[in-house]
């Protein structure tokens, strides 16, 4: 039995893409067969992530289309012979492509693999929207910063999956600040998720080696820094193991943290009228 994951965002700029290939890799270096679907039409991202830039050939909508065999189209990650990429198109519209062509193509993935995980394209638009309706098997993660801006938008994917009668999201909350959650400036995860009324599947904290890695084209998942862990802590939530939440923002931040933490200065509010 396949399970298949889309990660959704609204606002984009959240890290889903980023998240959604690391995941990938976790599930398939723990044993199992998983396939990440690039549903961004347009702004082709995940083989930049895999490594596999050099090895796209056939693409998305060449399936969609009839053009190549799924077989074909499906790239296989360096050292992981079962992890695949199914690309997406660079030059096409989110218009190009059918959630009925969608459907036909998840219904094969399912056959021969047991994870199928799809990067949905950021907003609300026709890009999500033929995902959401590729069928009822799909159960959404949403990726949201714990920002009000992302949490509105949240809501509007929410709304989304209702209307599609989709099984609730489940939700993960990225770049969180222990030290602000804890001083009240930052949502904590578990507030958001109380906000929203959705199941926490992960909290991963605000990492600067997510930055080294994408600098170095890597994973962050390769580095030994918190994020990695929290991405860990995730990947075994996917195979349902019972793994404690960290609960970011409900201790107290170490003295070291404390001392070196920067120090924000308020500029002096000025008159914005022009002065005639």
């Amino acid at each position: 039995m396949s399970a298949t994951w889309l990660f959704a965002s609204g606002k984009g700029g959240v890290g889903k893409s980023t998240l959604s290939a690391c995941l990938a890799v976790l599930l398939a270096r723990a044993g199992h067969s998983v396939v990440l679907i690039d549903a961004d039409l347009g702004l082709r991202s995940q083989d930049l992530f895999l490594g596999l830039e050099n090895s796209i050939v056939y693409d998305l909508m060449d399936v969609a289309r009839g053009g190549c065999p799924l077989s074909d189209a499906l790239a296989e990650a360096p050292s992981l012979p079962n992890l695949h990429l199914l690309p997406a198109a660079q030059f096409v519209r989110a218009k190009d492509l059918s959630a009925d062509r969608l459907k036909k193509i998840l219904s094969l993935l399912r056959k021969d693999h047991e994870f199928i995980l799809i990067d949905c394209p950021a907003g609300l638009e026709r890009g999500l929207r033929n995902v959401l309706n590729a069928g009822s098997k799909l159960q959404t993660v949403l990726v949201l910063t714990p920002d009000d801006l992302s949490i509105r938008d949240g809501e509007r994917v929410i709304s989304l999956t209702e209307e599609k009668k989709l099984p609730r999201p489940l939700l993960i909350v990225n770049r969180l600040q222990n030290n602000l959650i804890y001083e009240k400036e930052m949502h904590s995860a578990a507030t958001i998720a109380s906000l929203l009324d959705l199941p926490l599947l992960g909290e991963i904290p605000e990492d600067s080696a997510c930055t080294v890695a994408q600098l170095r084209h890597r994973l962050v998942i390769d580095y030994e820094c918190p994020a990695a862990e929290a991405l860990k802590r995730i990947s075994r939530r996917l195979l349902n193991e019972e793994v404690p939440l960290p609960n970011f923002g409900t201790k107290k931040p170490s003295f070291f943290h404390r001392w070196f933490a920067p120090v924000l200065l308020e500029a002096k509010k000025t008159d914005s009228r022009i002065n005639e």
